[in-house]
Parts: C-alpha cells; sequence; structure tokens
C-alpha cells in the first residue's frame, strides 16, 4: 500500500467523520432490532433492507408507499436541543398518509443529513424513530446517514423518511361509492403535528416569546416544549376499525393544506363534504397562534389541522359500529358533518365557526 504523503488530506480533514457514522450505527442497532416484526427480522448494516410479504400473511397484496420529512419543526427541535419526539414525527407522516389508503405499514427507512454529525443527537432522533415504529406494527429496516459539511451549518440537520405498506388487493380506501348522506367522523389530533411551521415561527417571532419562555396556552411547558409535541399516529386505531367494521369508505390526513385541500383528495368529483366548524374540538394551540398572529379562520383552516387529525367518511348506517370501533381502540371521534350532491362549488363548504 502506497504511503500517505505527509500534507495529503484525509476525508475527516474534509470534515467528514466516518468513525462517527460507524458509532451511531452501533449505538442504534438495539432500538432497530426492538422494531422486528413478521416478515423482516434482519439486521441493518447491510447494502439494502430486506422484507418478506408471505412471512407478514398476505396473499395478493398492493403494496403502497410514502415519503415526508418534519418541514421546519426540525429548527425548533434543533433550537431546545430535543430530538427524540422529532423522530416521531417523521414516522407519523408517511405512515399515517399509508393507513388513509388502507394499508398496513411494514417498513420504514429514515434519512438523517447533517453538516457535523453528533452521535447522540442521531441515536435520540432514531429513538423516537424506533418508538413510532414500534406503535405502528411496521419495523425499522434501514437508513441513510450523511455528513456534509458546507451544505449545513454546525448542529443542523435535516430529515426525510420512508416507509411501505401493503393491503389485499380489492380492500384500498377510498371505496368507489362514497356518496351523499355518508357521515363525517373526525379523530383529534395532538397539536400543531408537523405542518404550518414556518408560520408557526414567524408567529412566535412576532409575539417577542422565546421558545423557552412558559406557553401562554399550556404553561405547564415551555413554548418550545409544547409546540413539540409530536405528530399522532393513527394507525392501529385506524386498522382496527377497518378490520371491525365494513363501514369506512375512506380516510383523509389532515395535513399541509388543511380541509379544504386534504378531503376532496378521497371524494368522487360528484359529491362535496358539509364541515361543521363549531364541531372542531379546536386546541388552545391553534387559539394562541390566531390570535397572536392575527390569522384569519380561512387561514388557519388551510394551514393547520386545527384539532382534527384525520377525517373519516362512512356508512351513515354504520356510523355508530365504526365510533364504536374507535372507542374501543382509545380514540375519542367527534361527528363533523356528511357528504352532500357537489353542485359544481367548492368541494369543502363549511357551517358554524372555529372557536378561535
Amino acid at each position: 500500500m502506497a504511503e500517505t504523503p505527509a500534507n495529503g488530506l484525509t476525508y475527516a480533514d474534509a470534515g467528514v467523520d466516518i468513525d462517527a457514522g460507524n458509532a451511531l450505527v452501533d449505538a442504534i442497532k438495539p432500538l432497530v432490532r426492538a422494531t422486528r416484526r413478521p416478515g423482516a427480522d434482519a439486521e441493518i448494516g447491510g447494502f439494502g433492507g430486506l422484507f418478506d410479504l408471505k412471512a407478514a400473511g398476505f396473499k395478493d397484496p398492493v403494496l403502497v408507499a410514502a415519503n415526508d420529512g418534519v418541514g421546519t419543526k426540525v429548527m425548533i427541535a434543533i433550537e431546545m436541543g430535543i430530538h427524540h419526539s422529532i423522530g416521531i414525527d417523521l414516522v407519523a407522516m408517511s405512515v399515517n398518509d399509508l393507513v388513509v389508503q388502507g394499508a398496513e405499514p411494514l417498513f420504514f427507512l429514515d434519512y438523517f443529513a447533517t453538516g457535523k454529525l453528533a452521535p447522540s443527537v442521531g441515536a435520540e432522533v432514531v429513538k423516537g424513530i424506533a418508538q413510532a415504529c414500534l406503535d405502528s406494527g411496521c419495523a425499522l429496516i434501514g437508513g441513510e446517514t450523511a455528513e456534509m459539511p458546507g451544505l449545513y451549518k454546525a448542529g443542523d440537520y435535516d430529515l426525510a423518511g420512508f416507509a411501505v405498506g401493503a393491503a389485499e388487493r380489492g380492500t384500498m380506501l377510498p371505496r368507489p361509492d362514497v356518496m351523499a348522506g355518508d357521515v363525517l367522523l373526525g379523530l383529534p389530533s395532538s397539536g400543531v403535528h408537523s405542518n404550518g411551521f414556518s408560520l408557526v415561527r414567524r408567529i412566535v417571532e412576532a409575539s417577542g416569546l422565546a421558545l423557552t419562555d412558559p406557553a401562554p396556552f399550556d404553561p405547564s411547558k415551555s413554548l418550545g416544549e409544547a409546540l413539540l409535541e409530536p405528530t399522532r399516529l393513527y394507525v392501529k386505531p385506524v386498522l382496527t376499525a377497518l378490520r371491525a367494521t365494513a363501514g369506512l369508505k375512506a380516510l383523509a390526513h389532515i395535513t399541509g393544506g388543511g380541509f379544504p385541500d386534504n378531503i376532496p383528495r378521497v371524494l368522487p368529483d360528484t359529491v362535496a363534504v358539509r364541515l361543521d366548524l363549531d364541531a372542531v374540538p379546536v386546541l388552545p394551540v391553534f387559539r394562541w397562534l390566531a390570535r397572536a398572529g392575527g390569522v384569519a379562520e380561512s387561514e388557519m383552516l388551510r394551514t393547520f389541522n386545527c384539532g382534527i387529525g384525520m377525517v373519516a367518511v362512512v356508512a351513515a348506517d354504520k356510523a355508530d359500529a365504526v365510533e364504536a370501533a374507535f372507542r374501543g381502540a382509545g380514540e375519542n371521534p367527534v361527528r363533523l358533518g356528511a357528504v352532500v350532491p357537489r353542485a359544481g362549488g367548492a368541494a369543502v363548504v363549511t357551517t358554524g365557526q372555529l372557536a378561535l
């Protein structure tokens, strides 16, 4: 082997620490191992993750894939030094998108990019990812850590997540029989989830509050801690309701675009929904954001979940059974309105007003 020149540069000199990456992999192996499920039992460290659909019990599956990030919410996590919950957000944003299509999440992969890798920070993020995978019944089968000095400032990082699920052919949502008279059920959110944080951060700045100050809407926590409340995982209650009753016809995950942009994605062109805003259980964080930022109701509805993270379209004659199934799975569904004929106007019409 040729000798290294006396003044020769190394990858470490360029700011990339391979040993730190290896240390992170070693640290997270027990976390990853804990997420094993039927179909996924290999160790991480190979060139790709493996999943056996037959071992998972599927006969004629359709695969469903989703990917997402957590947006500028990660900036609050970095400033607060709280990294565990952002990993939960990362998983939730993708697996919630799978389950609304009737798919069971099978496996997840993550991408962690940073300027200078701090293994302890990466391990905290993966700890949250692994917890959310466990809570969603999917396996964490791999990922990628990229150290890119010059692209990210010291201490900064960004995340992306990739989830794959499956459903037996013929069981996918939305069903084609969504029709006028169907009932809307809403599943409450835990907070802002992972959308709208560019506006959230602007409002925090305008308020004059520091993230370490007590949250005006929850003085038991700092503002930063309250805003980092992780996205709810809806996988298990939704799968429970799907398997317990034939009444679920469609589901909409309320993410970027809020109610007016997400609900129409699961509706035929012939129908609209009438949404009763008086029924939305508006969380205190949204009241504060609306008042501190002077945000109009229409903007709140299109930017935030306002207290409802998932909307279900349910057959009217099975609404009670679906509601009971959700309650049995630990949810507290609320009736939000109904599907109505569409006469060429908006796909989401509202009555009442948000309690802002």
